[in-house]
């Protein structure tokens, strides 16, 4: 049975070349840095048939920044060089609607869609970090509302240039001459409260017709932005909280109706890191292992970064954390929120919070069948549409060669790519160009008038 037909899990990876996990011996030390660490990334996904690769990102560093930050590549070029080696896997990268311009994102995301046929998808987010502003000629970071309602309007520019031309507009037909049907081109001349693009965008839609969007934002403002627009949404996984999740999911699938929309075409996707091994016990210990190639500094600075780099380090190691006000409200709210939280209620040292923050045990620790059933539950209970897998090359290519056959096995994830698209795979309708289709009401309200 296709997924058309019935609803199956989706699975993305995290394409971030080893970074953190660089002193484990079958990790590249320059994984971060190293196109073929990402390529390697993007292979195992596409054996485990994914739905997608996906690249976060952030254009600022410190001395103070975690390891894989400090070099590391561009989402673009990475994604351009990745959706060359592979076929079926989608791409999908981050990129900021705050210090950026809407016209280069189109191009560029509607470019990639093209490199790889239909398999490109853009993580808009609203950069949360103040050194962002700094590095694009801002004084400061914008304060979290103002950012939203950027991102609304940057959102509307994009989705307008990606409808410049229609999709038959360059037939290319060598015998006849005819190159291009210049009637199917459309300037959108947009004149905003904070963009004025004239366009039209100097590239053709793809056979997807145009990128899937994905959003992260878990604040008020950042619901309402993927209820309007997102194809998917990156969720958080509170301690893999059911009905937390459940409730997130009935919240945006809900929003997303509010406006119009099918609530089904619309996904979650929480990101985790499971470990697998025979046993449960194994397992822990692998989980265990993990922690001695981490530097408890690191962890620190790691931690740092949702709360704008906030200055943890003046803190005892081993001490449980002081009250820490709202710091953070201004950066990665929801997530300095959620770890505000923890370190309250389970009276967790520095030390404690700054593992839970970088390698979180989460609740995806333990044998093949334990995960599958995990995975099952969550996804037929309507907490999630699927998981985006991270972790070390060895933990991911234990869960493909592991984990993935029992899903398969049990119906709930494909066997096969029954789609060449990144919205074939996720199930997700053809776009349809808004200027096309008035163009043909127009032509159907005329002929009745006759």
């Amino acid at each position: 049975m296709s997924h058309s037909e019935k609803r199956q899990l989706k699975l993305g990876i995290g394409l971030q070349g080893g970074g953190g996990h660089w002193r484990e011996p079958d990790v590249r030390p320059d994984g971060a840095a190293s196109i073929e660490a990402y390529q390697e990334y993007a292979r195992i996904a596409e054996e485990g048939k994914f739905d997608f690769g996906f690249i976060a990102d952030s254009a600022y560093i410190t001395k103070d920044s975690t390891i894989p930050f400090l070099s590391r590549l561009e989402p673009m070029t990475a994604l351009s060089a990745v959706a060359a080696v592979t076929k079926h896997l989608g791409v999908v990268g981050t990129f900021t609607t705050s210090y950026s311009e809407p016209f280069t994102t189109a191009r560029q995301l509607a470019s990639l869609d093209i490199i790889s046929g239909g398999r490109a998808g853009w993580n808009a987010v609203t950069s949360a970090l103040e050194g962002v502003a700094l590095n694009h000629g801002h004084d400061k970071l914008h304060d979290h509302a103002l950012r939203y309602r950027i991102a609304d309007e940057y959102i509307q520019v994009v989705k307008g240039l990606w409808n410049s031309w229609e999709d038959d507009a360059f037939p290319r037909n060598k015998e006849t001459g005819e190159y291009v049907q210049l009637e199917k081109l459309h300037t959108l001349n947009h004149n905003g409260e904070f963009f004025k693009v004239q366009g039209p965008l100097n590239m053709e839609r793809s056979r997807q017709g145009h990128p899937i969007i994905f959003q992260a934002g878990a604040s008020e403002s950042g619901t309402d932005l993927a209820a309007r627009y997102a194809d998917a949404v990156f969720t958080s996984f509170e301690d893999a909280d059911l009905v937390k999740a459940q409730e997130r999911y009935k919240e945006i699938k809900g929003r997303a109706a509010g406006y119009g929309r099918n609530p089904d075409h619309i996904f979650l996707f929480p990101m985790i890191v499971p470990i697998v091994a025979p046993t449960q016990e194994e397992a822990l210990q692998l989980y265990e292992e993990g922690n001695r190639f981490i530097d408890p500094q690191y962890a620190v600075k790691f931690l740092s970064r949702y709360f704008s780099f906030f200055d943890f380090s003046q803190f005892p190691l081993d001490e449980p954390l002081p009250e820490l006000g709202d710091i953070g409200q201004n950066s990665f709210r929801s997530t300095a929120e959620y770890y505000l939280r923890i370190a309250r209620e389970e009276k967790l040292t520095l030390r404690q919070l700054a593992y839970r923050a970088t390698n979180p045990r989460g609740d995806f620790v333990g044998t093949p069948e334990f995960i599958a059933d995990k995975f099952q539950h969550y996804f037929e209970q309507r907490a999630v549409d699927g998981f985006i897998i991270a972790g070390s090359h060895h933990n991911l290519r234990n869960f493909v060669k592991q984990v993935v056959p029992i899903l398969q096995e049990r119906g709930l994830f494909r066997t096969e790519y029954e789609a060449d698209t990144l919205r074939g795979h996720l199930g997700i309708p053809f776009p349809e160009n808004t200027y096309a289709l008035a163009r043909r009401q127009a032509a159907v309200e005329q002929a009745r008038q006759l």
